[in-house]
C-alpha cells in the first residue's frame, strides 16, 4: 500500500462510544433499532465515517460498540454503502506490552466487526506513565498496515512532541498516518491553541478529528443550571462548568439564532470551519439529524472570531484528557 491510496474521510464523522457504554451514556441493546436508523440516516446523508474502540463496552457488553457498528454496515443498502469507514481504537491496556498483542487485538476487532478495519488508531499513548511500553503498540499497529489487515493508521491524545517521533518511525517504514484525534471543541480549544496541532497536522498531511465536539453534550444548550442535569460524571461537570461558560452559551445562541440553526449546528459547525473533522455522537435519529444539519454552510469570519474571542475570556474550560500528550 502507497501514499496515493492513503484513506480520504468525510467532512464529519460519527461517534460511537455510547453505542454499548451503559456507566456513561445508560446503554441498553433496546436502543439497537434506533442506533441502526441513526447509522443508515448518517450514510444516506454522507456521513460514512464511524468511530469506535475495542475498549467501548465491557463485562459482557465488551466490543458491543464494534459488534454494533459491523451488523449495521452488513445490513445497510444503499447510496454511499461502498464509502462507509469505520476506525477503531485499541486500547493500550497494561496486559498489552508486546507488538503482537496490539496485532491480535487489531484482528480480534476485525472479527467483531466482521469486516476489514479502515482505519486502527492507538487510543492514547502511554509515554506519560510507561514509556517502554509503547514502541511495541506502535510496531504493532505499523504491522497491521503491513499485513493488509487495515487501509490506514492513526492516533489518538498525542501531542506534537509525541506526534513528531511517531511519525519519524513510520515513515521509515513508508507508514502514512492518516489522522490524529484530539479532544477539541469550543470547550476544549487546547490541543490547537496552546499545543499548535492543526499546524503540525497541516505541515505532516495528518487528517486532525475532533471527539467530544460538543463538550458531552454542554455545548447543545440544553443543559441548564437548575435544570435537569444528566447523572454521574457528566452532571458533575454540568455543575462545575456551567457558571464560568454562559458567555460562551449566550454568544452560541446568539448566532444560532441568527443562522435558523441549533446551538449545537453551530458548535460543529465551528469545529469544520477550523479545519477539523468532528465526530459527534448520536444516539436517536432526532440527534442524528441535528448534526447533519451542521453540515452544506459555513460561519462568516466574523462569526467565528466573536466565537474565538469569547472562549478566550471563559473562566473555565472541559478538563483534558488525561492522556493526552504534549
Amino acid at each position: 500500500m502507497n501514499e496515493q491510496q492513503r484513506l480520504t474521510l468525510p467532512v464529519m464523522g460519527c461517534g460511537t462510544w455510547a453505542w454499548g457504554n451503559r456507566l456513561l451514556w445508560d446503554y441498553d441493546p433496546s436502543m439497537d433499532e434506533e442506533l441502526q436508523r441513526v447509522f443508515n440516516l448518517c450514510v444516506s446523508r454522507g456521513v460514512t465515517l464511524f468511530d469506535t474502540g475495542d475498549s467501548y463496552g465491557t463485562g459482557k457488553l465488551k466490543g458491543q460498540s464494534e459488534k454494533l457498528l459491523g451488523r449495521f454496515a452488513q445490513a445497510y443498502q444503499g447510496v454511499n454503502q461502498e464509502k462507509i469507514r469505520i476506525a477503531t481504537k485499541l486500547a493500550a491496556y497494561p496486559w498489552r506490552w508486546t507488538r503482537g498483542a496490539m496485532v491480535g487485538a487489531g484482528k480480534a476487532s476485525a472479527q467483531r466487526l466482521g469486516r476489514p478495519v479502515d482505519l486502527v488508531q492507538m487510543h492514547w499513548s502511554t509515554a506519560n506513565y510507561a514509556p517502554w511500553q509503547e514502541w511495541a503498540l506502535l510496531d504493532g499497529l505499523g504491522d497491521l498496515y503491513e499485513q493488509g489487515v487495515v487501509q490506514g493508521v492513526g492516533l489518538s491524545n498525542y501531542g506534537p512532541k509525541r506526534l513528531g517521533k511517531v511519525h519519524k518511525r513510520f515513515q521509515e517504514r513508508g507508514i502514512p498516518i492518516t489522522s490524529l484525534q484530539v479532544q477539541y471543541s469550543l470547550l476544549s480549544t487546547y490541543p490547537v491553541t496552546t499545543l499548535d496541532l492543526k499546524a503540525v497536522c497541516d505541515e505532516l498531511g495528518i487528517q486532525l478529528i475532533a471527539y467530544s465536539p460538543l463538550g458531552l453534550g454542554l455545548l447543545t444548550g440544553k443543559y441548564k443550571l437548575g435544570g435537569q442535569l444528566p447523572s454521574g460524571l457528566r452532571g458533575f461537570l454540568c455543575r462545575q462548568l456551567l457558571p464560568g461558560i454562559q458567555p460562551l452559551l449566550d454568544t452560541l445562541g446568539a448566532i444560532a439564532q441568527q443562522r435558523e440553526k441549533t446551538m449545537a449546528q453551530v458548535a460543529l459547525n465551528w469545529c469544520i470551519c477550523q479545519g477539523t473533522i468532528p465526530i459527534p455522537g448520536a444516539k436517536t435519529v432526532q440527534q442524528a439529524e441535528e448534526n447533519l444539519g451542521a453540515l452544506g454552510w459555513f460561519l462568516d469570519g466574523g462569526e467565528q472570531e466573536e466565537l474565538n474571542r469569547t472562549v478566550a475570556r471563559l473562566d473555565k474550560q472541559m478538563v483534558q484528557n488525561i492522556f493526552q500528550t504534549r
